[in-house]
C-alpha cells in the first residue's frame, strides 16, 4: 500500500514534471504516481499514462490512474476513482486480481460511500498549492481526523502537505501531494521526508 502519491500536474513543462517524478520514485515503492490530467484527450492521457506507466515498471512503483478504467486496464496500472462518479463496486468486477481502487474523500457522505474502496485520498485537508484559485473550506487536522475515522480503509492526506505541514496531520496513513513534491526544490528529500512523517 503506497504511502505516498505523488499527483501528476501537467500545466508544468513535461521534463519537469518527469523529472521531478522520477527523482521521487528513487525513495522507494511506498511511493505512488497519479496520473491526473482531467483537459487532455483520451488519445494523449493514454500516451502520458504509457509514459507514466514505464517509468513506474521500471522501479517498481505503482501507478493509479484517474478516473479512466479503460486506461487503466490498457496500461497494467491501478484506478483512482474521482468522488461523485463510479464508485469501487462498479469497478471491482472488471480489475484484475491485486489492482488496488482508490476513491477522493471530501464529506461524510463520501467517506461512507467508499466502501470497497483500498485506501481514499482525504480533502482539502489544507489550502491546495496547486490550486491558488481554490475557494473550498478546508478540513483542517481535525476534520481529516474525522473522516478517516468513518472510513473503511486506509486515509491519506491531500490539499496543501509539505513537509512542514504533513506534522500537524494526525492519524494519517499517508500523504498525496501535488505541488508540495513536483515544485520541490528536492522531490527526492521532500518525498523521503514525507514517507518518515509516518514513522
Amino acid at each position: 500500500m503506497p504511502r505516498l502519491v505523488v499527483i501528476t500536474d501537467w500545466r508544468l513543462p513535461r521534463e519537469r514534471l518527469l523529472t521531478a517524478l522520477e527523482r521521487a520514485l528513487e525513495v522507494g515503492p511506498e511511493v505512488a504516481v497519479q496520473h491526473r490530467h482531467p483537459e487532455a484527450p483520451v488519445r494523449q492521457f493514454l500516451e502520458e499514462a504509457r509514459v507514466l506507466a514505464g517509468l513506474c515498471r521500471a522501479r517498481g512503483n505503482p501507478l493509479f490512474i484517474n478516473g479512466r478504467l479503460d486506461v487503466a486496464l490498457l496500461v497494467g496500472a491501478h484506478l483512482h476513482l474521482p468522488a461523485g462518479g463510479l464508485t469501487p463496486g462498479d469497478v471491482r468486477p472488471h480489475l484484475p486480481e491485486g489492482r488496488l481502487v482508490s476513491v477522493a474523500v471530501h464529506d461524510e457522505a463520501e467517506a461512507r460511500a467508499a466502501r470497497g474502496a483500498d485506501l481514499a485520498l482525504v480533502s482539502p485537508v489544507f489550502s491546495p498549492g496547486s490550486k491558488p484559485g481554490d475557494t473550498r473550506p478546508t478540513l483542517g487536522p481535525v476534520g481529516f481526523q474525522r473522516l478517516a475515522a468513518l472510513l473503511p480503509c486506509p486515509a491519506l492526506a491531500l490539499g496543501g502537505i509539505s513537509p512542514e505541514s504533513a506534522a500537524r496531520v494526525h492519524g494519517a496513513q499517508g500523504f498525496a501531494v501535488i505541488s508540495g513534491v513536483l515544485e520541490a526544490q528536492d522531490p527526492t528529500a521532500a518525498a523521503r521526508t514525507l514517507c518518515h512523517r509516518l514513522e
